[in-house]
């Protein structure tokens, strides 16, 4: 085959066989085929788009240019489920929702990342609990896996590497909003890490990178075609992100939320996120008969203690101080804690969950490039939400900072990023769709 004659029937408009981009991928992780070639195809992908099968196939082809992890081996017979998150701000879902999946008797084996700009990583939460480690041996992850029932570590280098590459390619060619791309990207990873069932969490708002309805739908339908296609179950919750999810946003006020919620006594929007999530991993990977069964499972394993005790011990099983998960006001805590002020009296009627996470980036608590230092410490802790009313002068969030000068600088970001009207305001919805087998043409 010649990678010319790939673009160029992409770039008319072709349909790309299995074959096609088994090749084309191939070449692309061996280095044959090189950036120019595959920036051109990016941008015929672009324009032309994917149907279900091709954007299958293409991800199959990158879930294959790179390990493959199969853990039927360490549990025989079960279903392996995992969840994965569109991203969004103050989104610290897996902490909760995996041991709560894992108490209830679902393996949860999950590779996960770190946030860049916005949006906060899973594994830098985790990593404001002293000693935990998201760096493990395969071995190691099996070992847990089997023993706990739940596992998070770093994505290895050598999964899905195809995905790496052409990421890369993406954010310097202009094609990072191509939905195929993007969902065969997401759907690699997953697929290499060997989950049989997925749950997937797409954000929907200012705060989530889908800024639309239509948008997280559109995502939403072309992921659970690709599960469908490729032998795996799916289910898409679209959940909004229009304001910060419960809270808190940074990382050690993240874990101590999560830590509450598993406790029952997380905000009353993220704690029903969190619950709506866990029904349904466990709706479909078949320990549940209907999403009522399920969603009172969760409940018990809440109210009994079960939920708390998984995570308490994976986080013992990968290194971390439990005791931090005991007595969660001992994880850092930022020096400086200045509450920002409601300018007048009313409802509030929207918050800039994309300003709160930025705002939280230049706290420290969040990068701009791979690689900047974390200040585990530092964030926005949430007092008044959509629907809320306030008088002025009362709390609408405290800033918390390294510094008094850092709290200042951010504090009228803040102060604006929230809408008050005097005109009640009704509180958000949390999921406002769901999405089963539905398959979308692109």
């Amino acid at each position: 085959m010649n990678p010319v004659d790939i673009i160029v029937k992409k770039r008319d408009g072709g349909e790309l066989t299995r074959q096609e981009l088994d090749f084309f991928i191939h070449g692309l992780t061996a280095g044959a085929i090189p950036d120019y070639q595959a920036a051109a195809w990016l941008m015929a992908i672009y324009f032309r788009g994917m149907t279900d099968q091709e954007t299958t196939d293409l991800t199959l082809a990158m879930a294959a240019s790179g390990d493959q992890l199969d853990l039927h081996d360490v549990l025989p017979g079960a279903v392996i489920v995992d969840k994965h998150s569109s991203g969004g701000v103050g989104d610290k879902t897996t902490l909760a929702v995996g041991p709560i999946a894992a108490a209830c008797g679902l393996p949860v084996g999950k590779m996960s990342g770190r946030g860049l700009s916005f949006s906060g990583g899973t594994i830098d939460k985790l990593e404001s609990i002293a000693g935990w480690s998201a760096e493990i041996s395969e071995e190691h992850f099996r070992r847990q896996l089997r023993a706990i029932g739940l596992v998070i570590a770093a994505q290895t280098a050598n999964l899905a590497p195809a995905d790496k590459l052409l990421y890369a390619l993406r954010d310097v060619t202009g094609t990072v909003p191509s939905l195929p791309l993007i969902a065969a990207s997401i759907m690699s990873k997953k697929l290499a890490a060997g989950a049989d069932a997925i749950v997937l969490d797409v954000k929907c708002g200012r705060g989530a990178f889908m800024a639309t309805l239509a948008d997280a739908q559109a995502l939403a339908r072309q992921m659970v075609a690709i599960g469908v296609l490729a032998g795996r179950k799916v289910t898409a919750l679209i959940t909004q992100m229009e304001q910060p999810a419960g809270a808190g946003r940074g990382n050690a006020l993240e874990v101590q939320e999560a830590i509450a919620t598993l406790h029952g006594a997380g905000p009353a929007d993220f704690q029903e996120l969190v619950e709506a999530v866990a029904g349904e991993m466990l709706l479909i990977a078949g320990a549940a008969d209907d999403l009522a069964a399920a969603r009172a499972q969760v409940s018990a394993v809440i109210a009994e203690g079960r939920a708390f005790d998984k995570l308490r011990a994976f986080v013992a099983s990968q290194g971390g101080d439990a005791a931090l998960v005991d007595h969660p006001e001992r994880l850092p805590s930022a020096p400086v804690q200045m509450r920002v002020p409601a300018p007048a009296s009313g409802y509030v009627h929207a918050i800039d969950a994309r300003e709160v996470g930025l705002v939280t980036v230049d706290l420290g608590g969040g990068r701009l490039k791979k690689g900047d230092p974390i200040d585990p410490a530092v964030g926005v802790l949430l007092a008044a939400k959509v629907g809320d009313q306030i008088a002025a002068g009362e709390t609408l969030c405290t800033i918390h900072a390294s510094s008094e000068t850092a709290a200042a600088a951010v504090s009228a970001r803040l102060q604006a990023a929230y809408t008050i009207d005097a005109t009640p305001a009704a509180s958000l919805p949390i999921v406002l769709d769901r999405i089963v087998s539905t398959a979308n043409k692109t």
